[in-house]
């Protein structure tokens, strides 16, 4: 696995147990003056809808667990576990069929929060603005708003498999006086290029 930062050597299985959710590997830290630890952690859930709240509470305990547990993170928590749950939803209740198992990951690294989904189905899903009513295209289109206001990018990418990964990128508050956030760099040591503008979408 890669390492992103300073980070401690990956720990393969490391990460909390949770019933049918199942650690991919994880890079351990802990947070710090400067910032949360940076680190990289997957894991693996039956596409089942026990999932979404499995998914959502590891998560969250990985991300006070590398030093987030600060008031100044809350929103920014509440923003990742909101998007996480209805990325995780959406796979459940779209991609099941042809995928039985679905993996999200986190990353944590040069002053971004990156949570992504993925899934073995091949459907690229396009969040209709037009059509609120749609139940699929309304939580995308939560996902959506949620990241642009909080000043992130998202996207939908293939797979070498021929399935999707979701993901959605925010950045972390910066704390007084320092410069945490890394901008455009910082978002290509995670994995990604941010092609998108504000006011875009590609789902």
């Amino acid at each position: 696995m890669e390492q992103i930062g300073g980070a401690a050597e990956p720990v393969v299985g490391r990460g909390r147990e949770l019933e049918g959710l199942e650690p991919l590997g994880a890079v351990p830290g802990e947070g710090s003056a400067e910032g949360p630890e940076p680190g990289v952690w997957r894991f693996s859930a039956v596409a089942h809808e026990a999932a979404v709240p499995q998914t959502r509470h590891a998560v969250r305990d990985r991300l006070l667990a590398q030093g987030m547990a600060g008031q100044q993170y809350q929103e920014l928590i509440d923003d990742v576990l909101l998007i996480v749950s209805e990325l995780v939803s959406n796979a459940v209740t779209h991609a099941a069929v042809l995928s039985p198992y679905l993996t999200a990951e986190l990353r944590i690294g040069g002053g971004w929060v990156r949570i992504s989904v993925e899934d073995g189905h091949p459907y690229r899903p396009r969040a209709l603005e037009s059509d609120l009513g749609q139940l699929g295209g309304r939580g995308l289109l939560l996902v959506k708003s949620v990241t642009l206001q909080a000043g992130g990018v998202c996207d939908v990418e293939r797979t070498g498999e021929g399935g999707k990964v979701i993901w959605a990128s925010l950045p972390i508050p910066e704390k007084s006086g320092s410069d945490q956030h890394e901008g455009p760099g910082a978002l290509a040591e995670l994995g990604f290029e941010p092609g998108l503008e504000e006011g875009q979408w590609s789902f």
